[in-house]
Formats: C-alpha cells, structure tokens, sequence
C-alpha cells in the first residue's frame, strides 16, 4: 500500500483533521473514498486491520473531523466550544473503540470505521482536555491549515513538517536571497 496520507501533527486527533488540506484555499479533500478513509486507519497505525467501510462511514468520519477541527481551534484561539461539535465529538467517543488483542505473533488490532472513529475522537478528547493542549500550533506556511503539537525545544517549530511546509518555505527563502544580492564578479 503506497501511504497518501501524512502524519506530522504529532496526534492523531490532529491528523486526523488535517486529511481537509489548504482550508482557506484550495481545500484539498482526502477521503474521497471508503478506502481512502481506511487506508487513513490503517496508516494511522490506529489499526492494523479494518472492515471496509462505506459512504456512510465517509460522511460520519468527515462529520468528526470537523467537530475535532473546529473544537481545536477554539482551543488555539481561546474562544468558546461550539456545542454541536462537542456533540458529535462525545457521542462518538462514548461509542466502541478499537480495542487492541494479544496474539502468539504479538498486538492485534481489528476494528469497524466506527470503532476506528471512536478512537480517533477519544485522541481528541485527551488532547484537549490533556497537557499538549498548549503546544498546539497552526503551520506558519499561510497555504496549509495544519495544527500540530510543538514538542521541540523551546517551542520555536514553526511548520508541521520540514518535508511539506519547511523546505518550500526555506528554498524559496533562499531563492530570494540569491536573487537580491548582488553577483559577485568573476575576473
């Protein structure tokens, strides 16, 4: 399986919310499909196995996102929850996590979209009401919406990522100070 998604943001939860990319632009949908969202499952490394999910999984799951999304936000920005989207997160989590089982080769974890869901909305819950709360942080690249947990010392991180957001920005950062300064003669 070739791995579309990526997982920067240092959570799940915020992974999670990021598969809308380029909110205030382009937004780049990534479940598009059943199988993009358990694909994102498994990739996740929240399951090793999924039962395929449908549509309906795919409305559920995007219903969430938002809810998580939006609730983060609030939280960055120290405004109020908006109830709907505690809600939706709540009632989800108070459903059937995936629950992991011990086998002969080691852990195994087999789940439904949904329980695959409960999970990822139980994540939510313990980052917002946890001890990252604080270290969320939005990509300082204005294209991207991500919001991940700045773990790094001193919290100076400034993208989600370096292969996404942090190399774009210091190339062109670079480009533009070759351009500027002034050619050196060559005799």
């Amino acid at each position: 399986m070739n791995h579309e998604h990526a997982f920067v943001c240092g959570n799940p939860a915020l992974d999670f919310a990021a598969t809308l990319r380029a909110r205030r632009t382009v937004r780049f949908e990534m479940f598009t499909t059943p199988d993009r969202l358990d694909a994102w499952f498994v990739e996740s490394g929240l399951v090793d196995n999924i039962v395929p999910g449908d549509e309906a999984d795919v409305e559920q799951a995007k219903a969430v996102r938002e809810a998580i999304y939006e609730l983060v936000t609030a939280r960055r920005l120290k405004e109020e929850y908006d109830d709907e989207a505690l809600s939706v997160l709540n009632g989800t989590a108070r459903k059937s996590p995936a629950t992991p089982r011990l086998t002969r080769t080691g852990r195994r974890t087999e789940a439904t979209a949904e329980q695959a869901l409960s999970t990822v909305a139980r994540h939510a819950v313990e980052l917002l009401s946890g001890p990252d709360m604080p270290l969320m942080k939005e990509c300082g690249n204005p294209e991207c919406t991500r919001i991940y947990v700045d773990r790094s010392r001193g919290t100076r991180r400034q993208w989600c990522g370096m292969e996404s957001c942090g190399n774009k920005f210091k190339a062109a950062a670079y480009r533009a100070r070759k351009k500027s300064s002034p050619r050196t003669a060559t005799h």
